[in-house]
């Protein structure tokens, strides 16, 4: 029971995703409702919620939304995360990114691997940022805090 069930993006950018942006979006939220954990842990003296949850991520007035809510939509919590410690590494995914787009189109195999290897690198390091940002808030593990450090680049986009 403690896992995300749904899962929405509140974009309100005026520019469109990329095509690879765009795949990037729906492979992590594809790979999230496949299989994730998410838990969140008793705080200030209350019970822990129960889930399945239904999460929305969003950018409000410079912060990370976490909006989460019961299967049924009920309010369970909602916590805002500074985005200073992401620009660093996601400026650096969206640039591994964009060279591995690149890559595919023109370079062999041997160099595409090690172009994928430094992007699967910096997204790990993403994905700990995230599981360091969200601790006491919401337990995660490391797959979940990869697809969403993925749906927190998409949020960056705009």
């Amino acid at each position: 029971m403690n896992r995300i069930c749904h899962i929405e993006i509140d974009q309100t950018s005026p520019m469109p995703p990329t095509a690879e942006i765009e795949q990037e979006r729906q492979v992590a939220i594809f790979d999230l409702l496949e299989e994730n954990s998410f838990a969140l842990p008793a705080r200030e003296g209350r019970a822990p919620a129960e889930g399945p949850f239904r999460l929305t991520l969003a950018i409000r007035e410079g912060r990370l939304v976490f909006d989460i809510r019961s299967e049924e939509e009920e309010k369970v919590g909602e916590f805002h995360l500074s985005l200073g410690p992401f620009r660093q590494v996601v400026k650096d995914y969206f640039q591994i990114c964009e060279s591995y787009f690149e890559a595919v189109k023109r370079l062999p195999p041997s160099q595409i691997e090690a172009i994928d290897m430094a992007r699967r690198g910096i997204h790990n390091e993403g994905a700990r940022v995230l599981k360091e940002r969200l601790e006491g808030k919401a337990e995660v593990d490391i797959d979940t805090a990869r697809r969403l450090f993925t749906l927190i680049c998409v949020l960056h986009w705009g």
